[in-house]
């Protein structure tokens, strides 16, 4: 396995890590325990940006800029979308 590939592997494992700690920590009735998964939650996110900075900085994972009128257009439709009562 080389560099990318590791890389790419441990960014693949941080997100997956990631939604398993969100999930957790949702659904946790322990406030203790709730606060060391969201604890936790940052630091994944922290590391998964860390490795996703590595990668780009090496050409390994490149994002393409969306297209202005894409932008505009999905903040015009999350904007005006309210907040539903359950």
């Amino acid at each position: 396995m080389n560099d990318q590939e590791r890389i790419t592997d441990f960014i693949c494992s941080e997100k997956k890590m990631s939604a398993n700690y969100d999930t957790f920590a949702s659904e946790c009735v322990n406030m203790a325990l709730r606060n060391d998964f969201l604890n936790i939650l940052n630091q994944s996110h922290q590391t998964q940006s860390d490795l996703f900075r590595i990668a780009q900085s090496k050409g390994w994972y490149q994002v393409e800029q969306a297209p202005t009128d894409k932008v505009s257009q999905a903040y015009t439709k999350f904007s005006n979308q309210k907040p539903t009562a359950s």
